[in-house]
């Protein structure tokens, strides 16, 4: 989770770095605390001396068929103490564990100041807004005037946030995947895998989507989870591994199902798919050497933004401050895309760098010159399937209804131009 040796050399830091997400010191705590731990562990280590000469010296004793009744005694109080200092640094070791578990990972010096979204900054923009003589109008009144998308049937079938897509418009989610997942294996060297969407207790702890985030994912009754993301599976894919230097980087896609809770959102985006229990999303995650964890960052946000440019889609580079940038990231790029129907910016992929905080949860590591170290992991949306099919439908829109179909995709839409 976090670095103890480093925490120990200059807690006044690590509290520092706690700070800037706005949270309380607790260096100088943890450093005690293991100082207590390590001195319960030297205790121990002179026990168990102790009790191995001693366990020779009425070894000896029976051979001379003399008494040992003091001495086994002697043995006995030192087994009783070796039992009681085990529990005691254990005791120890899951307090401190119970803290680090809590604690965000340690900010980029890059990523700046600031409590909210509101402080996030633009790095760039790319695309000009479209202009339009008409009152634009909404994925989802679009999508229901087309009778394409069906929210009533997904409520009779499932509850609130869910959706029935039907014709054009599924083959339109359908195209948009796999016309993700073709870009980015065909030019950006991701490998294209298919996941398991249930996954362990371990795989989400160690991409750090527990215990923090158990509320916002789906449990099922055998003690699984239905993947929030399809990171969790490749990142986790490493966990326990020793990896050959040679064979970093990594680099894998997926194009998977996702379902998230939502827990926390009531009364946010409750009309139309921007906010879904289940959603498809084309998941990008890197696997690299801490040396060319930022040259990497950079070079999974700008894959994701290929996909976005081709598509016509208007769209800006966020870089996201201190108290917006998730719990696991050191620092994370957010890409957001106009849509004209909201006339608003919204999320549509975020490229995360987590630096070794994930490798350390899940003991990821390479094999460095000086011996085994952890590995850096990043993870991007490469995009969320679901968004992007808005951003096209509000951004293609015209006045009678009709969505236009952006040239890259016609050929994935067996030469459909329009729909509607």
């Amino acid at each position: 989770m976090h670095d103890l040796k480093a925490l120990r050399a200059d807690p006044a830091a690590f509290d520092a770095a706690l700070a800037r997400r706005g949270l309380s010191p607790v260096g100088q705590q943890l450093v005690s605390e293991d100082e207590e731990r390590r001195a319960a562990l030297v205790a121990l280590q002179d026990a168990q001396a102790a009790r191995k000469t001693i366990a020779k010296e009425i070894g000896l004793l029976k051979r001379q068929n003399l008494d040992t009744a003091e001495i086994e005694a002697k043995a006995v109080a030192l087994r009783d103490q070796i039992v009681g200092l085990e529990e005691r640094a254990n005791v120890i070791q899951t307090r401190i564990d119970d803290v680090l578990k809590a604690l965000p990972n340690r900010l980029d010096a890059s990523v700046p100041d600031g409590r909210s979204e509101d402080d996030n900054v633009v790095v760039h923009v790319r695309g000009e807004k479209r202009e339009l003589t008409f009152e634009p109008k909404q994925h989802f009144e679009l999508g229901e005037a087309l009778g394409l998308m069906d929210f009533p049937t997904a409520a009779k079938l499932s509850g609130t946030r869910f959706v029935v897509l039907r014709g054009a418009l599924a083959r339109l989610e359908r195209a948009l995947g796999q016309f993700m997942l073709d870009t980015h294996t065909s030019e950006f060297g991701y490998s294209e895998t298919s996941v398991p969407l249930l996954v362990n207790d371990d795989a989400m702890y160690g991409t750090d989507k527990l215990p923090k985030f158990a509320e916002d994912s789906f449990r099922t009754e055998d003690g699984r989870w239905l993947i929030p993301t399809a990171e969790v599976p490749l990142t986790a894919s490493v966990m326990g591994d020793i990896l050959p230097a040679d064979a970093l980087p990594i680099r894998m896609t997926a194009l998977s199902q996702c379902f998230r809770s939502e827990a926390g959102s009531a009364g946010r985006d409750v009309r139309g798919m921007l906010r879904q229990h289940q959603f498809a999303k084309c998941e990008l995650v890197s696997v690299v050497r801490p040396e060319d964890s930022e040259a990497e960052h950079e070079r999974m946000t700008q894959a994701a933004e290929t996909v976005l440019e081709r598509l016509g889609i208007t769209f800006r580079r966020m870089l996201l401050c201190a108290g917006d940038t998730g719990f696991g990231a050191a620092k994370t790029f957010d890409l957001e895309a106009w849509l004209p129907g909201q006339k608003a910016w919204r999320e549509i992929s975020s490229c995360s760098n987590t630096r070794d905080f994930q490798a350390r949860r899940m003991n990821a590591r390479y094999r460095a010159e000086n011996g085994p170290a952890f590995v850096n992991t990043l993870n991007g949306s490469g995009l969320a399937v679901g968004r992007t099919m808005i951003a096209v439908m509000e951004t293609y829109q015209n006045e009678d209804g009709s969505i236009d179909i952006p040239e890259v995709l016609r050929p994935y839409m067996g030469g459909l131009n329009r729909i509607g």
